[in-house]
């Protein structure tokens, strides 16, 4: 049975939920997961502490009684999760959820593309920050060459997950370089490809404004080279400002969230795999779902609680960033690696 669909402080929807089922990753992108803050020696969570396949799926379905339509599972690396299309399937079967998508690397998709795509799994989003072997390994702090990740490409795109879309993270004098050569790779293939400015999550990236590449700045780069036009957004939410190449070349897509932040139209919540609620990716803080779940809450409760933290957020995190001009002050922020990107 259905309940009201909340509303937060600022009159968004609760639409779409982003569900970590692990905060390890098998890459140390400097950006993300710094191998000096997530050594050897980093305490990852424990393994009774993550959230079983089955109370994730309880959960999802309390978000689906609130309004939630699309789940993305990400990491961490989520592929580094045992059995996952086992979960995508469970997920699959919940009323109310009309699209499945998975966020990951790409090392280990090769092997896993076709049976997420059997299980349910209706997209994957590729992180790919060069076509360069060096700029690729120097950004993703890994041995693991690149070809591996092109081999679960083409693998996601043979097992109909399409469309397969690359997300390209852009710093100044790191792979900015390297923008126009992604373009022209995928121009005229399947995938879609996104270049993501550069963002202050969590508080261990060393992230500074100077690194940060402005979308309008790559848009123009390749619009010299191969000139667009913009496309009209689907819906509400869509973060992506998506432009198409005259020429047929297919689409590309520009994330802006520092530039000109979209926080007006975030229709997102985050679970944790640990199962912490969190209602920005720049949050502080989250909210314990596990507990309820674990004292024996009913499913009426599970959803009072997500219904009333969603109409407590306030959350416009970015917006308040470029209305200062700088990072905002305020205590530590959870790490992407922890809730998604």
């Amino acid at each position: 049975m259905s309940m009201t669909a909340p509303v937060d402080r600022l009159s968004r929807p609760l639409r779409d939920l982003r569900i970590s089922v692990t905060d390890r990753c098998n890459l140390r992108c400097p950006y993300c997961m710094p191998r000096e803050m997530f050594g050897a020696d980093h305490a990852f969570v424990a393994r009774d502490d993550l959230l079983r396949f089955e109370e994730i799926t309880r959960l999802v379905r309390q978000f689906a009684t609130l309004g939630v339509e699309k789940v993305r599972l990400t990491g961490g690396e989520p592929l580094l999760r045992r059995d996952i299309e086992r979960l995508v399937a469970m997920i699959a079967e919940v009323d109310g959820i009309e699209d499945i998508a998975l966020t990951t690397n790409g090392t280990l998709l090769a092997a896993k593309a076709q049976a997420l795509s059997d299980a349910g799994l209706r997209r994957v989003t590729v992180s790919l920050d060069a076509l360069d072997e060096e700029v690729f390994r120097s950004m993703s702090d890994t041995r693991l060459p690149l070809a591996r990740v092109l081999k679960g490409v083409d693998a996601a795109v043979a097992a109909g997950l399409s469309p397969v879309k690359i997300n390209m993270v852009v710093r100044r004098g790191v792979n900015d370089h390297c923008v126009l050569a992604m373009a022209e790779h995928f121009r005229g293939r399947p995938e879609t490809l996104r270049f993501i400015e550069y963002m202050d999550v969590g508080t261990t990236n060393g992230w500074r404004l100077a690194e940060v590449v402005p979308a309008a700045e790559l848009r123009d780069a390749i619009d010299a080279r191969w000139p667009l036009e913009p496309i009209v957004p689907d819906r509400l939410g869509e973060v992506a400002t998506r432009y198409r190449y005259r020429d047929g070349g297919g689409e590309v897509g520009f994330i802006h969230s520092v530039s000109a932040p979209f926080c007006a139209s975030c229709t997102r919540a985050r679970l944790s795999a640990e199962g912490s609620l969190h209602t920005c990716l720049f949050a502080t803080h989250g909210h314990d779902l596990r507990g309820l779940l674990r004292a024996g809450a009913s499913d009426a409760e599970l959803g009072s609680e997500i219904a009333l933290i969603w109409t407590a957020r306030g959350d416009r995190y970015s917006a308040d960033r470029a209305e200062s001009s700088a990072a905002p002050r305020s205590a530590k922020k959870v790490e992407m690696s922890y809730i998604g990107g």
